[in-house]
């Protein structure tokens, strides 16, 4: 059975080998040891946007994975709008990188961008080869979420200045874990060459 409907109603791009994935970002950073998340979380950030950016103009897709922080009747929107407007602590994240109409979306419940979402289906539509994960947190839900790409034949990207923890070790120890098991590729987001890796990957598509 064909499964795939060619029109995305409106959704772009068709299709990609390569996508970005924004884990936990649109976060209140309203829990314990939240505070502690600010600035490096800010720093983070600033660099994901800019490497948002930079995918846009290559016309790679973008996908927001994010916590419902338990809120089970909640939908993204609604998660964009706590942290832009409920005078949280995660304000600024959601500002800088509040999603644009054609981005993607899941809602997770647990670490893995993949547990129990739509993710994987979402990734085999688009053709997806290769993912550079960013986001928070590098021990936590990077990790578990790099781990299950790793298991779905999935290459992967995890800038380093892309990726925070609570404690800098936290995140130095993951990405070291990942780049050894997971052959993940750990360069800074500005060193990424968008376009080489975009047409290595689509002359294998």
């Amino acid at each position: 059975m064909n499964t795939k409907n060619n029109d995305l109603h409106g959704n772009a791009p068709d299709s990609s080998p390569v996508a970005l994935l924004i884990i936990d970002m649109i976060n209140d950073l309203e829990f314990p040891g939240g505070d502690e998340f600010l600035e490096p979380a800010k720093r983070v950030a600033e660099a994901i946007t800019t490497l948002k950016q930079r995918v846009k103009e290559q016309n790679i897709p973008v996908i927001y994975a994010n916590d419902n922080f338990g809120r089970w009747r909640s939908d993204f929107n609604e998660v964009v709008e706590h942290v832009l407007n409920d005078g949280v602590r995660g304000h600024y994240l959601a500002q800088v990188l509040k999603p644009d109409k054609d981005d993607y979306f899941v809602l997770k419940p647990k670490n893995s961008a993949f547990y129990e979402t739509s993710l994987d289906v979402l990734l085999t539509y688009l053709k997806v080869k290769h993912v550079i994960l960013t986001g928070l947190s590098t021990d936590s839900c990077i990790l578990f979420s790099a781990n299950d790409a790793y298991m779905r034949d999935l290459t992967l990207s995890i800038p380093v200045d892309c990726v925070a923890s609570i404690k800098p070790a936290h995140t130095h120890d993951a990405l070291a874990y990942m780049k050894r098991v997971l052959q993940a590729d750990t360069t800074p987001s500005n060193k990424i060459d968008l376009e080489a890796l975009y047409q290595e990957l689509e002359s294998t598509h």
